[in-house]
């Protein structure tokens, strides 16, 4: 690794952190107690951003295998705080949301039956990357070595799995590139990987972006609702006695709710286990923990977040004005 991508990467890493620290102070003086949280949320999707860059500029290359536990087994423990405060992917459709408010265009509301089925369409999705490889070999000892470390006809897994951290700008060559750097969009070298060839690899790469775009503009976090990397925190939903194992948990008090339904048309997913369940932890893998529900809900502790089983983050009653306003 040469000094010059050291430096390169330590002039940037210090220019957005000066910018972010800026942006970060504004947010701390804004009045408006109903997108506080949603203004940190950015604020930290940003920083993650420009960190998961400054990781990678300073790799020249994923670490794929470090990265795949991290990202498959961090949600296991966090559950899909992941999904709502860091993937960049996550961070780029909130950014395609923000140019549809600009507009004023309505968003899109899908049938609760279409959600529940795409929800379910990322075990298919899943399921289905980890089985293509199986079908190019035998099963012998040595397919399954190469699966266990994601080498060989498994490589792309990996890759798949990682989609959603893809920066759009990468630190090596290939594709629309200048000086050494190149473009790039979330699971593009996954589909480049699968389809080698040139031609229909171009057009399988621009209609994903077009389609992921576009839809991500009419429905929010579009792709979020069936994404596969999100499946292990998915999993854990599927047996009971696993419900526990994150330590940051979403919950309700059944007594302070009067079913306004608030939190229901807040959800940019459209989970509706906030509103249904009577109270306690909220456990459905569909939130991603954006924590809208709880910015938005006007009743005062009625929504909190607890971590580790101490209350980081309640419901603050925003229809009346605050004693420091």
């Amino acid at each position: 690794m040469s000094l010059k991508t050291v430096s390169d990467a330590l002039s940037l890493t210090i220019s957005a952190g000066l910018v972010l620290a800026g942006i970060l102070v504004i947010f701390i003086w804004i009045k408006d107690r109903t997108r506080k949280i949603s203004y940190l949320r950015i604020f930290i999707q940003a920083v993650s951003l420009f960190a998961i860059f400054s990781t990678v500029l300073l790799l020249a290359q994923w670490n794929s295998l470090v990265l795949a536990v991290v990202i498959l087994v961090l949600p296991i423990f966090v559950g899909r705080f992941f999904c709502g405060w860091i993937c960049p992917f996550g961070f780029y459709l909130d950014l395609v949301s923000l140019v549809r408010k600009t507009f004023r265009i309505r968003y899109w509301i899908l049938p609760e039956k279409v959600n529940v089925y795409l929800h379910k369409l990322r075990y298919v999705i899943a399921a289905s990357v980890l089985a293509t490889p199986f079908f190019f070999g035998p099963l012998d000892v040595k397919t399954w070595s190469s699966f266990l470390q994601f080498q060989g006809s498994f490589k792309p897994l990996i890759v798949y799995f990682l989609g959603p951290l893809e920066p759009l700008l990468i630190p090596w060559p290939g594709g629309i590139g200048f000086n050494g750097y190149s473009l790039s969009y979330p699971y593009i070298r996954g589909i480049t990987i699968y389809w080698n060839d040139p031609l229909f690899s171009t057009i399988a790469v621009w209609a994903f972006l077009a389609v992921t775009v576009a839809s991500s503009f009419m429905v929010r976090r579009f792709w979020c609702r069936f994404c596969p990397t999100g499946v292990s925190a998915a999993a854990l939903n599927r047996f009971s006695f696993l419900k526990r194992i994150p330590i940051v948990h979403l919950n309700k008090s059944e007594e302070k709710c009067t079913k306004c339904g608030i939190c229901k048309r807040a959800c940019p997913v459209q989970v509706t286990e906030v509103y249904e369940q009577k109270g306690g932890d909220i456990a459905t893998s569909m939130c991603m923990m954006c924590l809208r529900c709880v910015e938005m809900c006007p009743y005062e502790g009625c929504l909190k977040v607890n971590a580790a089983g101490k209350t980081i983050i309640k419901s603050r009653n925003w229809l009346e004005p605050s004693k420091s306003e």
